[in-house]
């Protein structure tokens, strides 16, 4: 029977009601609790084993290594000495576990023996009411996944990518759960890809928005340029965005074409589904990029024309004063014998080839688009 129908309700919200989230269980830290884990649980025959409402680590290993399945446990952004027992217990790779403490790690896909460690950049969109020159579009947290042949050990860091939703979705298939901890990963793996899909499709309308302001007629009043702050931040939000798909485009490579002895064959081809909307993911946010990039030039261009024109306005009118300044600067001069100084009509005539010449001047630099 075909997988596709589980992992697909596993890794996407459902239609239908969720059952009850059993108690004791969250996915966030909190700050009073003494213990950094969120959750443990062993599963077996891909249903969670009943019995304390959270197992510690150390038990919930014996369980596995007693009687069969698995162990999932998430932690929330532990410190050094709250990981060293777990770290201890499940035999992780020194390197491994500093990065997992440590956080701000690129996304990677690493083996230490009998065990892969995998980080994901997870992305939030953050809404905003009008995109500023200060707004912040996009907002970082981490996801990194220990896979072993008996457990899966997930560690995350930042107030995102919460896996509440997506462990009791995998609670609903026990189908795909007894596929064991390959299961876990994919799941995890396709879940912080949907994210960048959705965050991708926000970012467009960001985009969109600021390239039509770009585009659109001025506001009376309104300089043009006055939009290259809101695009240098964008680009900038973007540039976040990409840091976080790209390094990422390997790793799901290697998950989905190199055979891996902890990754289960069936789950294997289904990390190729999540590796092209990856791939997808990373063209448009590529594109944003060279998109943004030529927003900011039209942008900068316009401005550039703006101030020739304003220059040009102000060369013209510069050219018209200097008829009336030559004039009267030549008659202002106090020489006894000039040219109809005595004469009569001198004045209205000198007033009327001011304006004559004024006029004239004008009319031609507006026929020559100046004024």
């Amino acid at each position: 029977m075909s997988m596709l129908p589980y992992l697909r309700a596993a890794v996407r919200p459902s239609l239908r009601k969720s059952t009850p989230a059993q108690p004791g269980y969250d996915t966030t830290r909190d700050p009073s609790a003494s213990s950094a884990v969120v959750d443990c649980a062993v599963y077996r025959a891909g249903r969670r084993v009943l019995g304390p409402v959270c197992l510690t680590p150390r038990e919930a290993i014996r369980r596995v290594r007693e009687d069969g399945g698995f162990a999932w446990i998430g932690l929330h952004e532990p410190t050094e000495a709250e990981f060293a027992g777990i770290a201890a217990t499940f035999g992780l790779h020194p390197l491994a576990v500093e990065d997992a403490v440590h956080a701000h790690q690129r996304p990677k896909l690493e083996r230490y023996d009998d065990t892969l460690f995998t980080v994901f950049k997870t992305i939030h969109y953050v809404e905003h009411a009008e995109l500023t020159a200060t707004s912040e579009v996009v907002e970082t947290g981490e996801v990194m996944c220990f896979t072993g042949p008996d457990f899966v050990i997930t560690v995350r860091h930042g107030g995102q990518g919460s896996l509440k939703g997506l462990r009791h979705r995998l609670q609903d298939d026990p189908d795909l759960l007894s596929k064991g901890p390959s299961s876990v990963l994919h799941s995890i793996a396709d879940h912080v890809v949907d994210g960048y899909i959705a965050v991708a499709a926000a970012v467009q309308d960001d985009i969109d928005e600021v390239e039509s302001a770009v585009f659109a007629a001025p506001a009376k009043g309104v300089a043009r340029g006055g939009d290259a702050g809101r695009i240098y931040q964008l680009k900038r939000e973007v540039l976040e965005f990409k840091r976080a798909v790209a390094p990422l485009l390997r790793p799901m490579e290697l998950l989905s074409e190199r055979p891996m002895r902890l990754v289960d064959p069936d789950i294997q081809k289904y990390f190729r589904d999540v590796a092209d909307h990856l791939a997808r993911v990373h063209e448009q946010v590529v594109g944003f990029d060279e998109l943004l990039n030529s927003i900011l030039q039209a942008n900068l261009a316009q401005a550039t024309v703006a101030q020739n024109e304003d220059m040009r306005k102000i060369t013209s009118w510069a050219a018209i004063i200097a008829v009336p300044t030559m004039i009267c600067g030549v008659y202002g001069m106090n020489f006894e014998h000039m040219p109809e100084l005595q004469w009569k009509y001198g004045y209205p005539m000198v007033m009327a080839s001011i304006v004559g010449i004024c006029f004239t001047i004008h009319r031609a630099l507006r026929r020559h688009g100046w004024l």
